[in-house]
Formats: C-alpha cells, structure tokens, sequence
C-alpha cells in the first residue's frame, strides 16, 4: 500500500510545480486601451464603462516605478459600484503580476461618470500593460497600457 501514496505525492508535487510556472495571460490583441473624451477630460479605458484621466502626453505616461497620480472613473449600475478598488497589473512581455492598487473606496459621480477615486500607480518595467480592475471581488473590466523606456 506505500506504492499508492508515493504515486500521490509525486503527482501533488508535480502539480505544485506547474502552478508556481509564470504564464503569459489572455488578452486577445493586447492592444493599449482606446483614448476617449469624457466632458472636459481625455480618458484610456472603454467608454462608458471605465477609465482613468490620461492623455499619452509626457507627463502623465507611465515610465518604470515612477509613480503617478490617477482619476479612475466608472459607469455602471450602483450595485455594481459597491465595494473597494483593486487592481492587479500583468505584464505581457514577462507574465508578472502584482498588485497595482490594494483598497480604495469608490466616491460618488465624478466628471460624468457614477463612480470615482484618486489613486496613485507605478508599474515596474517597460512594455504593454494589463490592468483588471476588481470592484469588490469581482473583475469590472480592464485597461491595457504602454510603458515607455526612462528617457
């Protein structure tokens, strides 16, 4: 009867091995999120749903671990909006996944959208971005960013 158990245990840690692997996720094109006006701010996200203010100008690019500050804006319904912000950022080029932002409490309507927060992000190297927002523990949508090479 050892025959079986060692079986198991060789099975359990060759599961345990696969799942500590980095793993490029899905994203189709990854492509940068779309740029929209929303009133008087230009926003990168999807419009009518999410974004945060940001103009590809200089000063509001994202450069590695240089941190910046951020207007998230969300559209939905109020059961929707219930809970804190966290956002978890992922790396294209190399898998990483970290955590962006922890817990911010969402404000009320803010320049046309029913939701807002101040938040301030960093993200530590170049190349294509995934941000997935969580409202709660659930994923509200998500915004894909480029970050450039220091100057």
């Amino acid at each position: 009867m050892i025959y079986p158990k060692i079986v198991l245990m060789a099975v359990l840690l060759l599961l345990a091995g696969c799942s500590a692997e980095k793993t490029i996720p899905e994203n189709k094109d990854w492509k940068v999120s779309h740029l929209y006006k929303s009133g008087a701010y230009t926003m990168i996200g999807q419009e009518g749903k999410l974004g945060f203010i940001y103009d590809d100008g200089e000063a509001v690019r994202f450069y590695p671990n240089k941190k910046q500050k951020y207007m998230w804006h969300f559209w939905g319904k109020p059961e929707e909006l219930q809970g804190s912000l966290k956002v978890m950022g992922i790396s294209k080029e190399t898998g990483d996944k970290i955590t962006v932002i922890e817990a911010l409490a969402l404000g009320g309507p803010n320049n046309g959208a029913d939701g807002h927060t101040p938040s301030q992000m960093s993200l530590p190297s170049p190349g294509l971005w995934r941000l997935d927002a969580y409202i709660g523990e659930k994923l509200f949508d998500s915004i894909t960013v480029q970050v450039h090479d220091q100057k």
